[in-house]
């Protein structure tokens, strides 16, 4: 008799499913992924409060008036004024300052930028001499320069935060060595030469060299009255510099100044 084959499996009817059976996920797209993504990093993000400036902590200085007498006390940004004092910091930003001053504009001829003819001045032998092929050689009087200095770039580069810290430094470490005074009515002062020199003998040394004058930028009254004194340096608080405050020997702030420093430095 023909063998016939058991199908041990039972047959399921159709339309019928497996128990237990679940769809496949279908995978999602990429995009679809990425997506997903982003909306956690979004729900994740904390809103971060910005300090202002009115919360910021300042730090008391002396003002006073043009005879040197005492006119009533500023309030300072410590951030500016009582920053911690970094030499390194500080001696980068000179240096980058000083690099960028170079003009770089020194120049050399080669010899074949010297005057003097192309022939060779004797010839190769039998003269007992030593061979020459040129008179523009750099081994002769009025030849070329050897590795002579070219037009060159000098300047080197350093980021504004750095700049600014290094500049909160430096002022902090001048105000550690009571170089700063605070001035109030400078711009009643008449824009004259005898009565600003008059006012710098009242509050300042009567042999400094060096003084650093720190205005706003429209007093002109005041800087009329300024710039005709050799060992003064006038500058608006917008352009003081860390190599400015550490070479001068005193360093003089006017009221309106200093108080216009911390929402030109400290925004936001």
């Amino acid at each position: 008799m023909p063998k016939t084959k058991v199908n041990s499996k039972p047959q399921m009817a159709k339309g019928t499913k497996k128990q237990g059976a679940s769809k496949k996920p279908v995978a999602s797209s990429p995009l679809g992924k990425k997506a997903a993504r982003k909306e956690k990093q979004v729900e994740q993000v904390v809103p971060v409060e910005k300090k202002t400036t009115k919360n910021r902590e300042t730090v008391s200085a002396k003002v006073v008036d043009v005879t040197g007498k005492d006119a009533g006390t500023i309030k300072l940004p410590s951030d500016i004024f009582s920053a911690s004092i970094n030499d390194v910091l500080i001696a980068q930003a000179i240096r980058v300052f000083l690099a960028n001053q170079r003009s770089g504009t020194s120049s050399t001829k080669t010899r074949g930028e010297v005057t003097g003819s192309t022939r060779k001045i004797y010839r190769q032998k039998g003269t007992g001499r030593a061979r020459h092929g040129g008179i523009r050689a750099p081994i002769f009087v009025g030849g070329g320069i050897v590795f002579g200095p070219k037009p060159r770039d000098h300047s080197l580069t350093m980021s504004k935060k750095m700049k600014k810290k290094a500049l909160f430094s430096s002022l902090s470490a001048r105000r550690g060595d009571n170089a700063l005074t605070f001035v109030t009515g400078v711009e009643k002062l008449q824009p004259k030469t005898k009565e600003a020199a008059k006012m710098l003998a009242n509050i300042t040394s009567a042999d400094e060299k060096h003084v650093l004058f720190v205005m706003s930028e429209d007093a002109d009254s005041v800087k009329r009255a300024f710039r005709n004194l050799p060992q003064v340096t006038l500058l608006p608080y917008s352009q003081l510099t860390t190599y400015a405050v550490m070479a001068a020997g005193s360093i003089v702030f006017t009221k309106d100044a200093a108080e216009k420093m911390s929402s030109h430095f400290l925004k936001g």
